[in-house]
């Protein structure tokens, strides 16, 4: 079953809103086994709107227009999804009631005239009440079998409007199931983990394996085609396995929604472990990373930025001698840093960094993008030097994303 989607709106073209409704919809299509093969976002005119929904019903068997529902003359994706489906616009009582009564809760005073027009609706049309907003959903036959599907733009009318009304119905017309489980990896690069998993990718067929590189990350889609569920997860398994087998450590997960400070946060609860962070280059952004997670606040001590030599040597009692001989990016610096950290806070871990993100204050023999990474865990200290590209931010955050992926090793190598 081939899906496309239409994302309806002029703001969306010009960048004043970033489409999260398609990512949304595709993900949520391909769990049920359909397939997005198009997706299109056309502005508020209805001459290349008529046209962009005409060429999508020559391709495609089920059509999801998302926005052009609201009261004004621009919004016209209804109006032209009547008139490409030869339907005529009749009034829904049902919806004008709904609307009547939801407009009297709020505070916009009296409801205007053209609001009803967000009443009238393709004669025929199965009507999908919007529980959170005034313009209803709607799923409007063609002639030849194929369905038009009419979502509200706003995400938080269209995401409870899919999953609780519009998934069922989709769910029925779905001839298969497919399935995907995510294996997240840190600390390795993108041409490393597909050379990696070559002989996998090349032999491939159902599941198949799809790398996405992110910042200091690589993640493993891996997905199955089967007729129920349970089918595609015996498919998904020993892939995955698989995996585990050839990354090992460098995997910090294969949940979808959990991230490295989630992931690093269990490991710290698992082993009752209490960490600090000394912060350099980053500025705190390590101990935000953290702070993201819910209940950090069981394992999470201290954050100390300390940027400057005089706050090194305050607060994580690095010696003056090694910030004159070695200097405050240095191995020798972020060891110090490191084990100050967790004195200084009773913590059992630390992880500390320093290095310079630029764009000035590199030299030949220390260029921007030089980052010291050092961890204190179970009173033994592990420093590593990473040599990043990229501008300012970009080498900020590969340090916090190493950082926290270092501290998570090293405490598997210790605990575990």
């Amino acid at each position: 079953m081939v899906v496309e989607l239409i994302s309806v709106g002029t703001e969306l073209l010009l960048g004043n809103i970033v489409n999260t409704n398609a990512c949304f919809l595709s993900q949520q299509l391909a769990a049920i086994g359909m397939s997005v093969y198009y997706q299109t976002t056309v502005g508020d005119n209805e001459k290349r709107l008529q046209g962009t929904l005409k060429e999508a019903l020559k391709r495609s068997d089920i059509v999801i227009l998302t926005g052009g529902l609201g009261p004004t003359k621009d919004d016209l994706t209804k109006e032209v999804t009547a008139k490409v489906l030869k339907k005529e616009l009749v009034e829904d009582k049902n919806t004008k009631k709904r609307i009547k009564e939801y407009l009297g809760k709020s505070h916009y005073g009296e409801i205007t005239e053209n609001n009803w027009k967000q009443a009238m609706i393709p004669e025929g049309a199965l009507v999908i009440d919007n529980d959170n907003g005034t313009a209803p959903g709607l799923v409007v036959g063609s002639e030849d079998g194929k369905k038009v599907i009419l979502l509200p733009g706003p995400p938080n009318e269209l995401i409870p409007m899919f999953k609780e009304k519009i998934l069922p119905i989709l769910k029925e017309s779905s001839e298969e199931i497919i399935y995907s489980e995510m294996v997240k990896v840190a600390g390795i690069g993108e041409s490393r983990v597909e050379t990696e998993i070559a002989d996998l990718i090349q032999n491939q067929s159902n599941p198949t394996i799809a790398p996405y590189a992110k910042t200091g990350e690589v993640h493993l889609r891996i997905t199955a085609k089967a007729k129920s569920e349970k089918e595609a997860k015996k498919l998904v398994k020993p892939i995955v396995e698989e995996l585990k087998k050839r990354f090992k450590n460098a995997i910090y997960t294969n949940k979808e929604e959990e991230n490295l400070e989630d992931a690093l946060v269990r490991l710290l609860n698992k082993h009752d472990l209490k960490v600090t962070t000394a912060e350099s280059c980053t500025g705190g952004l390590i101990a935000g990373r953290l702070v993201n997670v819910a209940g950090v606040s069981e394992v999470f001590n201290q954050g100390l930025v300390t940027y400057s030599n005089k706050a090194k040597r305050k607060l994580l009692d690095v010696s003056k001698s090694t910030l004159k001989k070695y200097g405050a990016v240095s191995k020798q610096t972020a060891k110090e840093m490191a084990v100050g950290a967790a004195i200084f806070t009773n913590s059992d871990v630390a992880v500390a960094v320093t290095g310079i993100a630029g764009p000035d204050g590199g030299t030949e023999e220390k260029p921007v993008g030089l980052v010291y990474i050092g961890c204190y865990v179970n009173e033994k200290t592990v420093v590593k030097e990473f040599r990043f590209n990229g501008n300012r931010n970009k080498v900020r955050e590969l340090t916090v994303v190493h950082a926290l992926d270092l501290l998570r090793r090293t405490i598997i190598e210790n605990y575990e």
